[in-house]
């Protein structure tokens, strides 16, 4: 069962029945579902979560949706890595990374999918739609297979083709827009009006946002049931770090925390960054922009949740920065060198803006620190393929291997010379 009882309008507090909407009749504000945590309370602790299954779906009593009826491919309980090494290269002692990267379409997106796709069949729906700017696409395909129902999903066309591919090959509808995902967004908007379909990050939105969720209950638990000290986490359209926010504090309300004092920072592409403009300018107003940046998958110039994501990092001590190209694809390098993960350009985005946030001052060295990497790297390959080592050409020879490495001026690890 789920304890979810009502929609709740964010901005006049109107409440809804569960239905598939997402906007206000009142004030157009967005709305959000609420629980009966009273009852959440008696029915869930650590103990109860830590014998279900390891996956998202452990903490299926904080989810507004019958997890009986799941559609399940395992997402969630993903990797928790002491990252040591980055630590040191960043000056940070107790640096983790939430590694998103292992999920089932190797996107955060899964979480939010299987929760917006449980939801939809319970309402009836019988196919799924999005419009993305790439790994919501691929998760929706995947979740409308495994569901065995249709799905349309629709992207910008200049998409990374490892994102397209990995849309295409679950048999969906896929339909590329000439224009930004803004666009995509408006588009998806006005079919939703016409076709009886569960638009997962429109119609359904209210549901698909909470899966998100998981991701703070997961660092929470991984930790031994501890909040961290600070979280750094991508924005696009600021929702994702609004339902960490939210994750965290629902925690300590269901007394599975002892406290929450966790600073919430957030990351843009500075090629794409209206929250971390308005960040920078002391203001709650979001100035809508055209993204220009190779981190893609974070390229909303009118991120619906902005305001919401201001919200959270000013009230929780959070800070909130921007990186260039360069430095987004420098943080990619950095943490597959020092960590071994190959992270997409959202994960460039996270570990270039916590960088910068060390070096300010923003986030203290000392610091408990989780670093959200959302995506996996072989998605958006364009992004470093020119900034790598190429492969040495060599005959199938020792001479001729030695004399590469030779001309490229390096040393050959462990040699001891010639016995």
């Amino acid at each position: 069962m789920s304890y979810a009882k009502a929609l709740h309008c964010r901005e006049c507090g109107r409440e809804y029945p569960l239905q598939p909407s997402h906007v206000c009749e009142f004030c157009f504000g967005p709305l959000e579902v609420t629980y009966d945590y009273d009852a959440q309370r008696k029915a869930v602790s650590r103990r109860s979560i830590e014998s279900g299954p390891l996956s998202l779906w452990r903490y299926r009593d904080l989810l507004p949706c019958d997890a009986d009826r799941a559609v399940d491919l395992n997402a969630g309980f993903t990797p928790l890595l002491r990252a040591r090494n980055l630590g040191e290269a960043l000056g940070l002692s107790q640096l983790y990374i939430k590694n998103d990267c292992t999920n089932p379409t190797w996107s955060f997106k899964d979480r939010v999918v299987a929760v917006a796709s449980t939801k939809a069949l319970e309402f009836g729906f019988d196919t799924l739609a999005c419009a993305s700017t790439g790994n919501l696409a691929n998760s929706v395909a995947a979740h409308a297979s495994r569901a065995g129902i249709k799905a349309y999903v629709f992207v910008p066309s200049n998409l990374e083709s490892g994102k397209l591919v990995g849309s295409a090959v679950y048999g969906a509808t896929l339909v590329a827009v000439d224009g930004a995902y803004d666009d995509v967004n408006r588009l998806c908007s006005e079919l939703a009006d016409k076709y009886p379909w569960a638009f997962v990050n429109i119609n359904v939105r209210p549901y698909y946002a909470e899966g998100s969720k998981t991701l703070a209950y997961e660092v929470a638990e991984q930790l031994g049931w501890r909040a961290p000290d600070h979280c750094i986490v991508p924005m696009a359209s600021g929702s994702l770090l609004t339902k960490i926010g939210k994750g965290l504090d629902e925690m300590a309300k269901l007394w599975l925390l002892d406290s929450v004092q966790t600073k919430i920072s957030g990351a843009q592409a500075l090629g794409c960054s209206p929250i971390v403009t308005a960040w920078q300018a002391g203001t709650l107003n979001i100035r809508p922009v055209k993204p220009n940046t190779i981190a893609k998958s974070l390229a909303i110039g009118n991120p619906a949740d902005g305001y919401y994501a201001l919200k959270v990092i000013g009230d929780s001590g959070g800070s909130a920065v921007a990186s260039d190209d360069d430095e987004i694809v420098d943080g990619i390098k950095l943490l597959a060198e020092s960590e071994g993960i190959f992270a997409e350009t959202a994960g460039g985005v996270v570990i270039a803006g916590l960088k910068r946030l060390v070096e300010s001052g923003r986030v203290d060295r000392d610091e408990l620190v989780v670093a959200f990497i959302t995506g996996a790297g072989l998605k958006t390959q364009e992004a470093v393929v020119d900034k790598i080592n190429k492969a040495l050409h060599i005959a199938p020879t020792v001479a001729s291997f030695e004399e590469a490495i030779a001309q490229r001026g390096g040393a050959i690890a462990g040699n001891q010379g010639t016995r």
